[in-house]
Order: C-alpha cells, then structure tokens, then sequence
C-alpha cells in the first residue's frame, strides 16, 4: 500500500486507484451534516455562477457555500455547520461552492474511487475503505488531499486517516482534534468582533460522529460530480 499525502486545492493529482479529499472547516463537515439532515446529494460546482445557472434548472437546488471564508450573497447557505442545523433539507439537493474542499475535490477526479470527510467522519471513512477495498487488494494507491494549501487542520486530520488505515493508530482522535483547534483556520472563529465564524462550528468540525456512512462522489465523468450518501453497514 502507498499512501501520500498532499496539500493544497489547486494542484491536479496524478491517478490514484482511491483519492480522499479532507476540508475539516468547513467544507466538508457541512456536506456531513447535510447529508444527516436529509439532503439526497451534493452537487460540486467550480463557480457561484454555475451554481446560480443549474438552480435555475431544478427547484430541488440549494446553493451552499463560501468565497474567502465568506457568505455569498444570494446563496440558501452559508458554509456553517451550526447554521445548517436550522434548515429542513429534507428531499432538497446542495450544491455546494467553496474555496479549498470543492476546488481540491473538483482537481482529484482521477481516480477509481474518490471520498470527502472532515474529522466528523473521517474514522468512519477509513475503517470503511479498510474493509471495502484494502482487506481485498493490501497494495492499493491511496492519496489523501489536505485541501487547505497552509493550514495544520486539514493536514492534521489527514494524518489521522493515514494512521487508521495504516494500522498505526499512533495518531490518536483527541490528538488529531487538538491540532485542528489549534490550527490558525480555527482562530478567527474565536474572535468576538468577527459575527461571520461561529465558535459553534469548531465543535461540529471537532467532534467525531459515528453517522453510519460514508460521502462518495459519483458521476466523476458528468458536467456535475455529485456527493453520494454510502452506507457502510
């Protein structure tokens, strides 16, 4: 098994048999929660002006997401799992614009199988790829994508998904998810003067939650890949 870890959404991978696209603030742990609360997929989009274009097409359509940290305006949501909380997403599909984990998931399409988590799901995702893919071929070439270019959170949970599939465990959650709290991603969210980052969403993109499945994107090779709900049980 060869697995590499990379950093940073712009840069386009090479093929890999599976790809695992990490964006723990906010990205991520939002599809997570939206796919919890209801939603039948995700839809990943390049710009806010496709999306605007395709939510013209289905009334299904939610428009979710950020530019620099930031709401856009005219988009259904924010990027913010704690402010998702409060939709009824029930039958509704997101798509979903933002500036690391779209853009790096959007760049790791060259792959056989292709996954998204935060640290929510990250355990759930591992262990699920153990079972469904190394337990039958061990030398399998995974790369996981720590989709912010600087930052120590996506970094650090990619190296906790690197230690649970590798059997190491020598990365423990606790430990994983002190770096994500330390990580200068999450200081803004603990400033009082800035209303636009919750401290709330820090607890959602810190706390593991064993949800039952798996975030897959399918439709790899159509106009929008879609984030797909896996059961793994």
């Amino acid at each position: 098994m060869q697995i590499r870890i990379l950093q940073g959404s712009s840069r386009r991978t090479g093929h890999s048999d599976i790809n695992i696209i990490v964006d723990v603030i906010r990205a991520f742990t939002v599809a997570h929660y939206a796919l919890l609360k209801g939603a039948k997929g995700i839809g990943l989009v390049g710009s806010k002006e496709e999306a605007f274009r395709w939510k013209g097409t289905d009334e299904r359509f939610l428009l979710a997401g950020e530019e620099q940290g930031l709401a856009i305006e005219g988009f259904d949501l924010d990027n913010s799992p704690a402010r998702l909380m409060s939709f009824d997403l029930s039958g509704r599909f997101l798509l979903q614009k933002t500036t690391n984990g779209v853009r790096a998931a959007l760049n790791a399409l060259d792959a056989d199988h292709i996954f998204v988590t935060g640290f929510a799901n990250a355990r759930t995702t591992a262990e699920y790829i153990c079972r469904q893919y190394l337990h039958h071929d061990p030398n399998l070439n995974i790369q996981i994508i720590a989709s912010h270019p600087t930052g120590d959170d996506d970094l650090a949970c990619a190296e906790y998904i690197r230690s649970l599939l590798e059997g190491t465990q020598e990365i423990t959650p606790a430990q994983a998810a002190a770096r994500i709290m330390g990580s200068q991603a999450a200081e803004k969210f603990r400033d009082p003067d800035n209303p636009d980052f919750l401290l709330e969403d820090l607890t959602f993109c810190t706390k593991e939650l064993s949800s039952g499945f798996v975030m897959k994107i399918s439709g790899k090779d159509t106009i929008i890949p879609w984030i797909e709900r896996v059961q793994v049980n």
